[in-house]
């Protein structure tokens, strides 16, 4: 406990976690009262594997009907948006749904919240970006993840794309948090490879990046009595502190083995504790830096996260000292010189990132050098993780950091584990 914290922590009301978990979803929504919902997903999903199928025919047997939307695809458009909420309504007539389930990664969750909106009475998902003053009417939302990483089962917003600019817009309130969260290990079994380094870097992001983030009586709420994010408390560094645990040990083994039950189901609790985590504390300088790379390199989310951690890392060793020689000690980092160990750390990230097939600099994922001024630019008008960097001066910063990701190197060099 800290005297001076400032807590405003929103988790989803009900957290199911456990394999098999899934088939109590019907039976759950049954006793909540729920009769007809909407189920978000993809084609894959509809067409590669029983799990949609049999949801619908089991929410059936408990009295529940639902609609089934499979047009999800990766990073959603706002005009995604607007036209499944138009082929929504027309098919439900003048029956309204009472409730959404979510089906998939983080780009289905996404557009199901932004459904969870447009649905209540057809509005364009554009009317809800930005700041919204009343909390707005939605439909309450079921979130049930396929992949252990994105965390989106326990955060306030989704990020949709706005094609009349390639730019990532932010719909973002507590309304949005789900009812439910079903987390199903199961469900990550099937994830090949690449997908399974994604996601599990971009947990391990989520929960080293919010153990470090601005604390909350430092967090500017610009009076907002209802917060997304409102900075790091103790009881968000617990769940982060759990979660990068989890990652120190399943990350690397999930990636190896997908078979590795005992790693899969690490990695789908280390996701969650580090949404619960980050989902009220909010993130900073890697995704603010990640968005851009991402803008200039259109690769993954999760890819972009790790190519900046380790030197995100690397900036904070000075302010978060005590922190990050908590997470080297984590991971194994046992260097009786506390300086030393805590300057090991950036390095080891960037051997976990290389290990897991992801490019380890920014040159290697094919920016040059004469991009770096626009990609310095462009990751400073993320606004919201920029003033969330706990350092004095977040643009110089910035660009010390992207200077060293372009050539990999760190402050403190020294050998690899």
């Amino acid at each position: 406990m800290r005297s001076n914290d400032v807590i405003h922590f929103c988790p989803p009301a009900r957290v199911v976690i456990g394999c098999g978990s899934r088939a109590q979803l019907p039976g759950l929504l049954q006793r909540l009262g729920y009769r007809r919902g909407v189920l978000v997903t993809d084609a894959y999903f509809t067409g590669h594997t029983p799990w949609v199928r049999e949801y619908v025919q089991a929410a059936q047997a408990c009295g529940i009907e639902t609609v089934v939307y499979d047009g999800g695809m990766p990073d959603p458009t706002t005009t995604l948006c607007d036209a499944a909420t138009r082929q929504l309504l027309e098919q439900l007539g003048q029956v309204r749904p009472d409730h959404v389930v979510a089906l998939g990664g983080g780009s289905n969750i996404d557009l199901a919240k932004a459904l969870c909106l447009t649905l209540v009475d057809g509005s364009p998902i554009k009317d809800f970006v930005g700041a919204m003053p009343q909390a707005p009417r939605c439909l309450p939302l079921v979130a049930v993840p396929t992949t252990a990483g994105t965390g989106s089962e326990a955060t306030p917003g989704a990020i949709l794309v706005d094609p009349e600019n390639a730019t990532k817009v932010a719909v973002m309130d507590n309304q949005l948090r789900p009812v439910i969260a079903l987390i199903d290990p199961e469900f990550t079994y099937s994830c090949p490879p690449k997908v399974t380094a994604d996601a599990g870097i971009d947990a391990l992001t989520h929960a080293v990046e919010s153990y470090l983030t601005l604390d909350c009586f430092e967090f500017d709420r610009q009076g907002n009595p209802d917060p997304g994010y409102s900075g790091r408390s103790t009881l968000t560094m617990s769940f982060a502190r759990e979660a990068i645990s989890l990652c120190a040990r399943f990350l690397l083994r999930a990636y190896a083995d997908g078979g590795d039950k005992e790693a899969r189901i690490g990695m789908a609790y280390a996701s969650h504790y580090a949404a619960l985590s980050y989902g009220s504390s909010g993130l900073n300088a890697v995704h603010g830096i990640a968005y851009a790379v991402a803008g200039l390199t259109h690769k993954s989310h999760g890819s972009t996260n790790a190519v900046m951690l380790p030197y995100v890392l690397d900036e904070l060793a000075s302010v978060r000292r005590a922190e990050m020689l908590d997470v080297a000690r984590i991971f194994g980092i046992d260097d009786a010189d506390e300086d030393a160990a805590v300057g090991r750390l950036p390095m080891l990230v960037r051997d976990i990132v290389a290990k897991l097939g992801i490019p380890a600099t920014l040159a290697e994922f094919g920016i040059g050098r004469e991009q770096l001024p626009e990609l310095l630019k462009d990751a400073l008008q993320v606004t919201r993780l920029a003033s969330a960097f706990p350092v004095a001066d977040v643009p110089a910063a910035y660009a010390r950091i992207i200077e060293r990701a372009f050539e990999g190197r760190f402050l403190h060099e020294g050998a690899l584990l």
